[in-house]
């Protein structure tokens, strides 16, 4: 390997990490202002949104432009597949969080807030399995990857859960279905935050140890 090479991998490993950070404090914000029914928090999230995708693009066409000129083989290969996967996976994440902030804009302007459904264990379940997923690629553990894994059962209990909560809610009070529909959205956004936070740990795991571990278990 060029020392050339190694730099231009080296700098695609600090682009993913960076767009790693932007997400986070995405999910950070949106997480907060479901807890806040904070409209200002959304529409943070909501403006910066064009950000994520602009560095998405960048990694992604860096990818690339490495694979054609240098034809990496091997692990190298490997490498800048799993970064273009985990980039998008990214990117859907923080799409998740926009989700999210347009469904707590719309939450807030119902008088309902103090009915407002507690996600609090199942945000920070699913922040903490993102937070997980970069810190096993960062340092290549693959312990941390398969515990990312098995969490995301987890999320999808709580998702469940809140389906059920919430149905009665509708049920009991059907003149305000727009809100509990809303409040209700904001599990799936959440249950597909912790997928892509999943895919991340499954990409880092095929990363060391060479095999597609998509829908097996630990």
């Amino acid at each position: 390997m060029t020392k050339h090479f190694e730099r231009e991998l080296e700098k695609i490993k600090k682009m993913i990490l960076s767009l790693g950070a932007m997400v986070e404090d995405r999910v950070r914000l949106a997480t907060l202002a479901i807890k806040e029914l904070h409209a200002e928090h959304a529409e943070t999230i909501i403006r910066s949104d064009h950000e994520i995708d602009e560095m998405e693009v960048e990694v992604e066409e860096e990818c690339l432009k490495v694979m054609a000129l240098h034809q990496p083989v091997a692990v190298d290969l490997r490498f800048l597949v799993v970064i273009i996967k985990i980039n998008n996976d990214l990117e859907r994440i923080a799409d998740e969080a926009v989700n999210i902030a347009r469904r707590v804009k719309t939450i807030a302007k119902f008088d309902e807030r103090e009915a407002a459904f507690d996600y609090s264990e199942m945000a920070g379940k699913a922040s903490k399995m993102l937070k997980m997923s970069l810190d096993a690629l960062v340092n290549l553990d693959d312990d941390l990857a398969w515990q990312v894994v098995t969490l995301d059962d987890e999320v999808d209990r709580l998702q469940q859960e809140a389906y059920e909560q919430i149905k009665r809610e509708m049920f009991a009070s059907s003149d305000q279905l727009k809100y509990w529909i809303n409040v209700f959205l904001i599990s799936r956004h959440l249950e597909r935050l912790a997928d892509h936070a999943t895919n991340i740990a499954e990409e880092v795991i095929y990363l060391i140890e060479g095999e597609i571990v998509r829908h097996e278990k630990p």
